[in-house]
């Protein structure tokens, strides 16, 4: 891809990744949230934090079957806009739903399951997030490898999180979708994996 190609993709991946959050705003200026507006913007939010999580996990696999190697410049963008939306996620529940109760909100992590992993996940999130610059590369080198891996941790603790939620309504269809889909774009890592430990290895 030239250059020019690949920055007007990224402002459509831009305009895209945020037309979400403006459909949110829309609806909201219209009063179209439903009878539970804190409900609805929780799981809207955390619907397109999954989302963009799990896109960005597919830039990989789709990159090595295309051959198209400039994908992988669209990861990171990715993986911005999955913390973005977990960070209003996360934002809704802390100001909207808990009002800044943080003894609440620590005995909610501690007691309820779904929110135990969705807080982990989260944690992970910010800490890749804070990471994602260049410095952050220079400086970590190899360790940063190592650091991003923990994407491969966020995205299923991501999904258990939205599985729990939604099997408290009887309503887990998306969570086994997304469910179904991590799981191949993870399976589809391991013959790479087990071909890099293959060459760690020592030939006895």
């Amino acid at each position: 891809m030239t250059a020019t190609r690949i920055t007007i993709l990224k402002v459509a991946v831009w305009a895209l990744s945020l037309t979400p959050l403006c459909l949110l705003a829309w609806r909201g200026y219209t009063g179209g949230l439903g009878a539970n507006p804190i409900e609805f913007i929780t799981h809207r939010t955390g619907f397109w934090a999954l989302t963009f999580l799990t896109l960005s996990l597919a830039i990989t696999p789709l990159r090595r079957i295309t051959k198209l190697n400039d994908l992988i410049k669209f990861r990171r963008l990715l993986g911005l806009f999955a913390f973005f939306y977990a960070l209003l996620h996360f934002s809704t529940y802390l100001v909207l739903d808990q009002f800044f109760d943080f003894g609440a909100i620590i005995e909610d992590i501690v007691k309820r399951p779904y929110i135990t992993v969705g807080f982990a996940s989260f944690v992970i999130l910010l800490l890749l997030a804070l990471t994602s610059t260049k410095g952050s590369i220079r400086r970590l080198g190899k360790k940063w490898v190592t650091l991003h891996s923990l994407v491969y941790i966020a995205a299923p603790l991501a999904v258990l999180h939205f599985f729990w939620k939604r099997s408290a309504k009887h309503n887990t269809f998306d969570p086994l979708v997304f469910a179904a889909i991590v799981a191949v774009l993870l399976a589809l890592r391991v013959p790479a994996w087990l071909a890099k430990r293959r060459k760690r290895t020592p030939v006895s």
